[in-house]
């Protein structure tokens, strides 16, 4: 046998092995999960607020929801980590949507930071929805948070909906190192756009992707909630 000939072909096999070797170590470990937990039920729909003036609805969608309240420019810098880290990654999903709270009277402002984000790709699913203040606190406080409002009716969180209205997060958000310290567990109920780390590990590579994981089971029939194994989501798209 040419030796020659031999050596290429085992060279060839470990370069189309070892990659689908690799990926069959890191599926397990990248597709485990447990569903996302209800942190809040019955969160109120833009339909139950009166000086809004749309169509738009929380029911039937995924949402990401935040306030950006009187001065939404204000938070251009968050709101660009938020396109890049989580819109642009889920904008594909079935019924997803970016729905941000801005004051009345702010709408042209609105425009403008619209137009600055979408510098960088369009926002078919991101809307901004002006309010008056009281709906804006009446809709914050349907929310379970520790956040507060500032004085411009604005905060950096924003808030995972599901399409039954509940408000999705983790019950029980402590790391292994602090579950191994016997720390008190503590809940993530809104996520930071001013920390990257937060929005592209935990909120976008885990809490989003077993979210949309389990709505497609539950389209197939295969969902139940002490599933340990999620799908490719792949392929679950408009």
């Amino acid at each position: 046998m040419d030796i020659k000939k031999l050596k290429k072909g085992i060279t060839l096999g470990a370069l189309f092995f070892l990659p689908v070797i690799f990926l069959l170590f890191l599926y397990p470990s990248t597709n485990n999960y447990t569903p996302l937990d209800i942190v809040k039920k019955e969160v109120l729909d833009i339909t139950n607020l009166s000086s809004a003036k749309t169509d738009l609805k929380l029911k039937d969608h995924i949402t990401v929801l935040g306030f950006l309240g009187k001065d939404p420019e204000k938070k251009v810098v968050e709101m660009s980590n938020l396109k890049q880290l989580i819109y642009d990654k889920f904008q594909g999903f079935k019924k997803f949507q970016v729905l941000i709270f801005v004051s009345q009277g702010t709408e042209e402002a609105a425009d403008r930071l619209k137009k600055e984000l979408t510098r960088h790709g369009e926002l078919k699913y991101w809307q901004f929805v002006p309010l008056n203040d009281t709906d804006t606190k009446k809709m914050f406080n349907s929310l379970r948070t520790s956040a507060v409002l500032d004085f411009n009716l604005s905060t950096d969180k924003v808030f995972i909906i599901d399409k039954e209205l509940s408000q999705r997060g983790r019950l029980d958000n402590r790391t292994k190192n602090e579950i191994e310290q016997g720390k008190d567990a503590y809940p993530l109920t809104a996520y930071s756009t001013s920390e990257v780390a937060q929005l592209k590990n935990i909120m976008g590579a885990d809490d989003l992707r077993v979210l949309f994981t389990e709505y497609r089971q539950k389209r197939k029939g295969e969902f139940n909630s002490t599933s340990r194994r999620a799908e490719d989501l792949k392929g679950d798209t408009k």
